[in-house]
């Protein structure tokens, strides 16, 4: 069965060093996105600078889509940003983090209808980050120094199906590591642009793709990424966000009001 097109969605804000590693990774893929778009919530001069760097040199078109700066509006950027994508299937993650060479391998060699992929991550120490985002560093292992959460680094191809399981349970979804199908984002109305500020955004995405029939696999032993240390954003609007999610699980809710068609 051939592999799916995909748009591989990378959101941002303000930290172009980062960014830079991660779009570094992007480009020791050994199989490349069909496109990468930059889903910025905001960012300024210096990360229009580095993407456009990026767009020389990447051999996929590299899409920065932007719109100006009002506080945490990741859901609605990452709304407008799916909508220019142009491919079947989409894979979602920061840009503060660094992919393994194969992650977008991997990722299409799991994909599978009526399901979407939760992802893990391993991280970096806040040492090590440093070292890394002066050195420009982006090859890793589970062994390297500085790493943590060695678990999720290790990579087992052979083995790769003893780490995949299911479940109809939208919890420890995070959009860091994510990936389904476009057209089961269009059906839920992609994300909930009523959930402004950090918390629950992907949790609550996913519960509406799992009130659709649409299962969750975890996946571990591949997809590897790698975070980047930094502080936490603000969480005061997570108890809010924590009754939408509660809601949509309670009562079944399949498409959200506000979402990808208003964006």
């Amino acid at each position: 069965m051939p592999l799916p097109t995909s748009s591989l969605i990378i959101s941002t804000y303000n930290w172009p060093e980062a960014l830079e590693l991660c779009l570094l990774s992007v480009a020791r893929q050994k199989i490349q996105p069909s496109e990468v778009i930059i889903a910025d919530d905001g960012s300024g001069e210096k990360t229009r600078k580095v993407i456009e760097r990026f767009e020389n040199t990447l051999t996929v078109p590299l899409i920065h889509v932007w719109h100006d700066d009002r506080g945490f509006r990741k859901t609605e950027i990452l709304n407008k940003a799916i909508k220019q994508s142009s491919a079947a299937y989409i894979i979602q993650i920061d840009g503060d983090v660094i992919l393994h060479p194969y992650f977008i391998k991997d990722h299409l060699q799991i994909s599978e209808r009526n399901a979407f992929v939760r992802g893990t991550r391993a991280r970096l120490t806040k040492q090590m980050t440093e070292e890394t985002l002066a050195s420009k560093k982006t090859d890793f292992t589970a062994l390297s120094r500085g790493v943590y959460h060695r678990l999720n680094a290790i990579r087992i191809p052979v083995f790769k199906a003893l780490g995949i399981r299911k479940e109809m349970r939208s919890r420890s979804v995070r959009g860091s590591n994510l990936a389904f199908w476009k057209s089961d984002f269009v059906l839920v109305n992609g994300y909930n642009s009523d959930l402004q500020g950090w918390g629950h955004e992907d949790e609550e995405l996913a519960a509406r793709f799992i009130n659709n029939r649409i299962i969750k696999k975890i996946v571990k032993l591949s997809a590897v990424q790698y975070h980047l240390h930094h502080e936490e954003s603000s969480r005061d609007l997570e108890s809010l966000h924590s009754i939408t999610l509660e809601n949509t699980v309670k009562n079944t809710i399949k498409s959200c009001a506000n979402g990808y068609s208003c964006n």
